[in-house]
């Protein structure tokens, strides 16, 4: 049986921070910057995409300066520009931005354990819920995929973003997204089909 693809979408997660090295969690558009770390991942990545010879026909990239830094580096290397979609912003955390999990176990341990209860649904004071991240995602990328049939698009973004998409094309259950792995730098592709989606490949990174 022979199906119609619709889109083809490669998900590239951002370069690696400050805050990738401490682990924490973090929503703030403006900060941080990609360190020398991350500069390295994309400049790898993107060589890989371009070595390749990987079709593209748009990039589109978060908001966030860490994503928005990424796409530069992939457009100058692969000579495309892109596109800043603000609705592929990283997971809002609320009370949380900022901070570690160990530190969150420490000033908010109640907090924790109600998330821990309910993780699909439960999100601290200002954040954005497993559920309600995964269908900002949804329509997302329903909307570029409906702007784009046919077509082969990157998407620059945050971990959280590209587990919602794999979640979501795979009919995951949210409370067990969070075992999905998606590594600073590296290429995820989905195929989007018109009654499915199918996962091509997930958190790939070029061998040295």
């Amino acid at each position: 049986m022979i199906f119609k693809r619709k889109c083809k979408i490669t998900f590239i997660r951002h370069g690696a921070t400050i805050n990738t090295e401490e682990n924490r969690l973090f929503d703030d558009e403006n900060y941080p910057a990609l360190n020398a770390a991350g500069k390295y991942e994309m400049e790898k990545i993107a060589n890989w995409v371009n070595n390749k010879g990987l079709k593209i026909d748009k990039i589109f990239a978060s908001s966030a300066l860490r994503s928005v830094q990424s796409a530069e580096i992939l457009s100058k290397i692969c000579r495309h520009d892109f596109e800043i979609l603000p609705d592929l912003r990283s997971r809002k955390n609320g009370l949380w931005s900022g901070m570690s999990f160990t530190e969150i176990e420490k000033k908010y341990p109640n907090m924790l354990d109600e998330y821990h209860k309910n993780p699909e649904n439960y999100c601290p004071e200002g954040g954005e819920s497993t559920v309600e991240l995964n269908k900002r995602v949804a329509k997302t990328i329903e909307n570029i995929i409906e702007q784009n049939l046919n077509k082969r698009i990157i998407i620059v973004t945050h971990g959280e973003v590209i587990k919602a998409a794999i979640a979501n094309a795979l009919a995951i259950p949210p409370c067990n997204q969070f075992k999905v792995y998606i590594p600073t730098g590296s290429a995820t592709q989905i195929s989007y089909f018109e009654d499915f989606a199918s996962l091509v490949y997930s958190a790939y990174i070029p061998i040295e």
